[in-house]
C-alpha cells in the first residue's frame, strides 16, 4: 500500500482521495497524459512516481503491491513491461505537470500530466 499522508486533502474524504489517486493514475499509465486540475495533478504526480519507483525492484513483493493498488491487469502489465525498462536509468522524476490555464466555468487551473521519455 503507497502511503498519502502528505499533501492536500482536495476537500474529500481519505478513502475518496485514494480512490480518486487510483483511477488517476491507471488512465495516466494507460494513455501516459491526462488534463485534471492543477491540485489533482500535484497529488497525482507524487502518488504515481511513488508507484514507478516500487514497481522498478521487479521482484514478486513489487508485483503484489502495484497489483493491489492498481486494479486493471492490462495496466500493471503495462507499467512493469513498458514503464519499468523505460525508467531504469532514471533516479525520479517519472512525471511532467504543464499547466494550460483555466477552465471556463469555474476558473478551476488546469493542468496536463504527462509520462516524460
Amino acid at each position: 500500500m503507497i502511503k498519502t499522508y502528505n499533501g492536500s486533502k482536495l476537500g474529500i474524504t481519505s478513502s475518496h482521495k485514494r480512490a480518486l489517486l487510483r483511477s488517476l493514475a491507471v488512465e495516466l499509465f494507460l494513455h501516459e497524459r491526462i488534463t485534471t486540475t492543477l491540485p489533482k495533478a500535484k497529488e497525482l504526480v507524487s502518488y504515481s512516481e511513488k508507484l514507478v519507483t516500487r514497481a522498478k525492484k521487479a521482484d514478486l513483493s513489487a508485483i503484489r503491491a502495484v497489483n493491489g493498488e492498481i486494479n486493471n491487469k492490462d495496466v500493471v502489465k503495462k507499467v512493469f513491461d513498458v514503464l519499468v525498462p523505460r525508467y531504469k536509468e532514471r533516479p525520479g522524476g517519472y512525471t511532467q505537470i504543464l499547466k494550460i490555464g483555466t477552465r471556463r466555468g469555474d476558473r478551476a487551473p488546469i493542468a496536463i500530466v504527462k509520462l516524460v521519455d
